[in-house]
């Protein structure tokens, strides 16, 4: 005896009752984390944007390469002051297939990273296509990087103490280009991120300390620099 076909109804309304009530959840999620991330933009005096697909496009390792960040959502813009000064500062969500795997914590340095440097927490499975070479591990991380060589002048006690400051939630925290990056859990909030800030500005310091020719001015990416209507020039 087949099974009545109203069931397979019921079956079928209670589903869709169900993926409409997570959708509802989803976007009501993401709306809260828009407008906290709002509101803390405004009280730092920073700029703020919904979304920039570019800005991703500025990095391809750490969480950028492993999650394939598509979209930069609740995007905040600014600067921050370290004990070397102040540097400019991104904080967003990366956005993969409509999902929020990460948020993401970059601060600008002078110089230009010779060597990219990827520092994992061993409980994050961080294998991933195009991975860099494993070099040990470094504290209570694994260091990934192209060039060992290279790599092994930049990795002092000092930058290795820093990176096993950041805390168990931070799955990643990498060199790229002039940056120092880190994503942390997608329900990150303002507080939390604040810590983050201050923690990759001291790696920032010892990574880039700070020189004379150094030009302060809070232009955090290269794409916000250009003058159209569609960039934000962050205020200091």
């Amino acid at each position: 005896m087949g099974i009545p076909a109203w069931i397979w109804f019921v079956i079928a309304a209670v589903a869709l009752v169900a993926g409409l009530a997570l959708l509802a959840a989803d976007r009501a999620k993401e709306g809260s984390r828009n407008r906290e991330r709002m509101r803390w933009a405004e009280l730092r005096g920073w700029q703020f944007v919904e979304e920039d697909e570019r800005l991703p496009r500025q990095w391809s390792n750490g969480a950028i390469g492993y999650f394939g960040a598509q979209l930069a959502v609740n995007v905040v813009a600014g600067s921050t002051f370290t004990s070397d000064g102040r540097r400019p500062v991104f904080i967003f969500d990366i956005e993969t297939e409509g999902q929020i795997p990460a948020v993401v914590v970059a601060v600008r340095c002078n110089r230009v990273h010779e060597t990219p440097l990827e520092m994992w927490l061993s409980s994050v499975p961080f294998q991933r296509q195009d991975m860099p070479e494993m070099l040990g591990p470094i504290g209570q991380r694994y260091a990934f990087a192209d060039d060992s060589e290279g790599a092994r002048k930049v990795i002092t006690q000092e930058l290795v103490d820093a990176a096993d400051s950041l805390g168990g939630d931070v799955g990643v925290a990498w060199l790229e280009n002039e940056w120092v990056l880190a994503s942390v859990a997608p329900n990150a909030g303002p507080s939390r991120l604040e810590r983050l800030l201050r923690d990759l500005g001291e790696i920032a310091d010892i990574v880039d300390p700070f020189d004379e020719e150094y030009d302060n001015a809070p232009t955090p990416g290269r794409h916000w620099q250009t003058e159209t209507p569609d960039d934000i020039e962050p205020q200091a």
